[in-house]
């Protein structure tokens, strides 16, 4: 999946205002109104085996969660695209990166002043998981994702991360790698921060999309793979009952894109052969990309 840097190569570069800076440059400060009004929004793509999978959707994104927060960079995606293809170009190809383009809002009090919106894109050296290959455990968690009436859920935005981090403190504390939370009304939303799939009798199912929680790009993708191969996938209202019932479960997103989920609470798991093949179209595809 890549090769760790070497102690005399960057391990990080940050595009801001037309140079690239090695490192995490100072670029906030306290009257930034990312900072202390938390008008943040980003995205994540990833560069893995020399190809970038979904770039441009994952660039896109950016641009439609900073508008939904009232901000208007006066970036487009395929500017985007373009500082990412310069910025891969100074790391050894073998690594495996991040790819975190960022908007903020830079003035404004309570609602941001929409053209003070600043664009940033960090590209950082970060290996693939080992949970791709020897899973991950989850826990049933106390926290739950938001309404959309509550918060700014259809955006990719920092401010939703603080309960996050809640949900994953919560389980790593009690020997689990992640959560699994719920919604408002307690159905299934997703692990705390990747999407949610579990297979029985042959069918994969997935929460449908609701509101509080995102419509993952590589959910997208992997539910598009799984279709064009024959496997029947469902989006439905999911009861954390039907997990419990699960042949298989797995998770999707950009940290590690296809792992399965080999402990939930008491019951353990085996990778089968679903989430297998899910991981390997998902793989296929990435080779097969552009990018």
């Amino acid at each position: 999946m890549g090769h760790a840097a070497t102690d005399s190569t960057p391990t990080t570069w940050t595009w801001y205002k037309g140079e690239w800076h090695e490192g995490n440059p100072n670029i906030m400060g306290p009257q930034t109104h990312g900072v202390w009004m938390a008008s943040t929004v980003f995205d994540g793509a990833r560069r893995m085996n020399g190809k970038m999978p979904d770039l441009y959707p994952h660039c896109a994104r950016v641009l439609r969660s900073a508008k939904l927060m009232g901000l208007t960079p006066k970036i487009t995606t395929e500017e985007i695209v373009a500082l990412v293809k310069e910025g891969v170009q100074k790391f050894d190809p073998a690594l495996a990166l991040y790819i975190k383009p960022i908007v903020y809002g830079g003035e404004g009090f309570l609602a941001p002043n929409p053209d003070s919106a600043q664009f940033v894109l960090c590209l950082s050296v970060s290996d693939i998981p080992d949970a791709i290959e020897t899973g991950f455990t989850a826990r049933k968690s106390s926290f739950r994702r938001p309404s959309p009436e509550s918060a700014p859920t259809e955006a990719k935005a920092a401010c939703l991360y603080p309960n996050v981090g809640r949900a994953v403190t919560e389980a790593t504390e009690s020997g689990f790698d992640t959560g699994v939370m719920l919604d408002p009304i307690g159905n299934v939303a997703e692990f705390s921060y990747a999407n949610l799939f579990f297979a029985k009798d042959g069918t994969v199912y997935t929460p449908a999309i609701n509101g509080t929680f995102l419509n993952g790009l590589t959910r997208q993708r992997v539910i598009a793979l799984l279709r064009e191969n024959g496997v029947e996938v469902v989006e439905k209202t999911c009861k954390y009952e039907e997990l419990e019932a699960a042949d298989e479960i797995f998770g999707t997103g950009n940290y590690y894109k296809v792992a399965p989920c080999v402990k939930l609470d008491d019951r353990n798991l085996q990778p089968g052969p679903i989430t297998r093949r899910a991981q390997e179209l998902y793989m296929a595809f990435t080779a097969a990309s552009e990018d």
